[in-house]
């Protein structure tokens, strides 16, 4: 999750070689064949309810042939019949009411919505028995709350994740209100892999060998659907970026070519703003870049430097006059009303996250190249790989709650130690509350608010955190194949 320095790789002569050639009307062409510049993706559709207006979702299977499919169309599992991503947008004090029905097509596949990353009251947090009764198919849940931070969230289900998140049922929540200086284009990536075998058809979303190690990686990528993408972007504007990491395993090291860019949130929480050397982004991480585009016909591009071989995710191609002329500053967010926490007089907590016997003979026996069981599906299944202070999460639909790991009083300051002793990384996230994060044994990391921080193997991370909401608050690894197998468990609050 820290800031490195940039390995950045000059690809300028190729890019403007071939995005700048110009084709039949709102195409360009890019490596040689034709693609679409996308302003807005058709793959998103921005929902603005008006205040008092209820949202409608629907979770049910739709039949869509999206971009990166390659023409093929496969049953989908989406929020709403319109796109794949919905985008609901609010301003900042409006409150927000949603109707979500079930219309999934498995007799027993029970949803709630869970808001990622948002401090709303416990009720409406969306945690299956935790937090509320399961909505069950053929039946409509509701929420209502008034998001009371701006941001940039999102918005999923909370059991059967892999297999929700691999067929797609996931949606962004977008917080305005925060730009002192208003941006002059703002754009919502949402970035996730699909798990498909050569003929475009879906392969299993979770396997042994992940479950137990890094998570089963994706074969195709996207961004909103899209395999890399062109927006067309004012020229020398001031562009945001709201990227979204909605994958259930990929992690990857963000950077821009070609144009400067400053980080200005983390998980929608607004910071001082940081340039964008790389940023280590894992599962349900969110990042806001702030980027200045290049000139007219020029093309910046936004790239994951993770892989051996650098992805570029999607590029930004210039247009128009230009919109600013001045130096590139980026200005700060709005700050958020959040409680800081006393250091000075916080209880200090550990957590431990861990492999079990089990999972530990799964990733020995998949590294020796041997058989394994499938899994099956997730959130129905008893085998449990990891491990939060040797308590794996072993419930079967999110019924058996077993003990919190920790009971936290309201209005009082903790700083938790979270240790990771296994050799994969771990995405942890709290629901209802966020980190402010202190110090790490093998990075140095920025003084930022988040609610999903990243552990590298065998390191260990302080943070900070008010415990200002009552409630029980899930607490878990958001590589989706370790929560459903153990990494998970929940605090309460009173």
């Amino acid at each position: 999750m820290a800031q490195s320095q940039a390995k950045l790789i000059n690809r300028r002569a190729m890019l403007l070689s071939s995005a700048a050639a110009v084709g039949v009307a709102g195409l360009r062409l890019t490596d040689g064949a034709a693609t679409p510049v996308l302003t807005p993706s058709p793959t998103v559709a921005p929902l603005r309810p008006a205040a008092g207006a209820v949202v409608s979702l629907e979770a049910a299977e739709r039949t869509m042939a999206l971009p990166c499919f390659g023409g093929k169309s496969l049953p989908l599992w989406t929020f709403d019949e319109a796109s794949v991503f919905p985008i609901v947008r609010v301003p900042r004090g409006q409150a927000l009411e949603v109707a979500i029905k079930n219309s999934l097509p498995r007799a027993d596949e029970h949803i709630t919505l869970h808001w990622h990353g948002l401090r709303i009251p416990n009720a409406q947090d969306g945690v299956a028995y935790l937090t509320q009764a399961p909505i069950m198919p053929g039946a409509t849940g509701r929420y209502a709350f008034t998001p009371p931070e701006t941001g940039t969230f999102f918005f999923h289900t909370h059991c059967n994740s892999v297999d929700h998140f691999g067929r797609g049922l996931v949606g962004a929540l977008i917080v305005d209100g925060d730009e002192a200086q208003a941006s002059d284009a703002d754009l919502v990536l949402m970035m996730k892999d699909w798990r498909l075998d050569a003929g475009k058809s879906f392969l299993p979303f979770t396997t042994d060998e992940g479950a137990a190690k890094a998570g089963t990686a994706g074969t195709v990528r996207s961004i909103n659907g899209v395999t890399n993408p062109v927006y067309a972007v004012p020229a020398s504007g001031n562009i945001r970026v709201r990227l979204l990491n909605v994958d259930p395993a990929r992690i990857s090291e963000i950077g821009l070519e070609d144009a400067d860019g400053a980080i200005i949130a983390v998980d929608g929480n607004g910071c001082t703003p940081i340039e964008l050397g790389t940023w280590r982004l894992g599962p349900a991480g969110r990042l806001d870049i702030l980027m200045r585009a290049p000139k007219a016909g020029q093309v910046a591009q936004l790239v994951d430097y993770f892989s051996a071989e650098p992805v570029v995710l999607a590029r930004f191609l210039a247009e128009g006059p230009e919109v600013r002329h001045d130096a590139f500053t980026p200005a700060p967010l709005l700050t958020m009303p959040f409680k800081v926490a006393d250091r000075s007089a916080a209880e200090h907590l550990d957590f431990t996250f861990s492999a079990t016997a089990t999972g530990s003979a799964v990733a020995a026996t998949a590294a020796a190249g041997g058989d394994a069981l499938a899994i099956g599906k997730l959130c129905l299944s008893k085998r449990t790989f990891w491990a939060i202070n040797k308590q794996p999460w072993s419930s079967v639909d999110h019924s058996d709650l077993g003990p919190p790991l920790a009971s936290l009083k309201v209005g009082r300051s903790y700083i938790f130690e979270l240790k990771n002793v296994t050799p994969n990384a771990h995405p942890i996230h709290i629901h209802g509350h966020t980190f402010e994060i202190i110090t790490s044994n093998l990075r140095d990391l920025p003084s930022v608010r988040a609610d999903t921080i990243l552990l590298l193997p065998k390191e260990r991370i302080e943070v900070a955190l008010v415990a200002d909401n009552p409630g029980r608050w899930m607490f878990h690894c958001h590589i989706l194949e370790h929560q459903e197998t153990g990494m998970m468990g929940y605090v309460t609050v009173t």
